[in-house]
């Protein structure tokens, strides 16, 4: 396995099968796709293991007892590719906002950097314009201001979901150490990477809004990724001196 793919789910039904077939018509060597479900109510963990009989080479399911969170899925996702020494793993969602078109030269820039995050706010980076201008604020204020102010962070967009790591990268990360569980656990991985000085380039992106299927991402959630992210302040720190390379393409 030289690329592994993670893919956390909970209730992606209709998404998970087009995506799965677009990930493996895509000119990856030696691609592998990890599904792990949180226990979905619509059926999604047994489309995935239905999809796992097809290409039993290729895709592998971890179905988890209950809904344990987009943190914790990712770090078992993490080990479960260390330990089979995959090269580059990537981490995306399964609802199409993250097109895996962008996946081959991702991945060709990994000889150059750590990790490379799909950015929506770079130069270049473009948001779904059915967004409204109330999530559209909300957004980059969390990602500019808020978070670059709390942390210090270098990185434009702190939340990005789309992200392909080296493993060197993710061996720098103490990834047992992570308590950040939902969607704050982006920034604490984007804080994580500078502090490790990774090399970082940030990559323009379009972000699709979900095809199918209903957003997790309610205003609650935002709320309390905001204020965790002082937590995460608290816990850890600011940013020093920075030894991290982050740059733009």
């Amino acid at each position: 396995m030289k690329t592994c793919i993670v893919l956390p789910t909970y209730n992606e039904a209709q998404n998970l099968a087009p995506m799965i077939q677009a990930l493996l018509a895509l000119p990856l060597a030696d691609a592998h796709i990890l599904v792990i479900d949180d226990n979905s109510p619509d059926d999604t963990g047994e489309i995935a293991d239905t999809l796992r009989d097809q290409n039993p080479a290729r895709v592998s399911v971890i179905h988890r007892a209950g809904k344990f969170g987009l943190g914790t899925a990712y770090v078992t996702g993490f080990h479960w590719a260390l330990e089979r020494d995959a090269e580059f793993i990537i981490q995306m969602d399964t609802d199409f906002s993250h097109s895996p078109d962008y996946l081959p030269q991702f991945i060709q820039r990994l000889n150059m950097y750590d990790v490379i995050v799909g950015s929506r706010y770079v130069r270049g980076g473009k948001l779904d314009p059915r967004w409204s201008g109330w999530r559209y604020l909300l957004s980059w204020w969390a990602n500019s201001v808020w978070v670059r102010a709390i942390l210090g962070l270098q990185v434009r967009d702190a939340t990005a979901g789309f992200k392909c790591w080296n493993r060197r990268a993710l061996e720098k990360i103490p990834l047992d150490n992570i308590i950040s569980n939902g969607y704050v656990f982006q920034v604490e991985m984007a804080y994580l990477a500078e502090k490790n000085g990774l090399r970082i380039l940030e990559s323009p992106i379009y972000f699709e809004d979900r095809r199918i299927g209903k957003s997790k991402m309610s205003v609650p959630i935002k709320l309390e990724a905001a204020w965790r992210v002082l937590e995460i302040r608290l816990r850890l720190g600011a940013l020093g001196n920075k030894s991290a390379r982050v740059e733009s393409a």
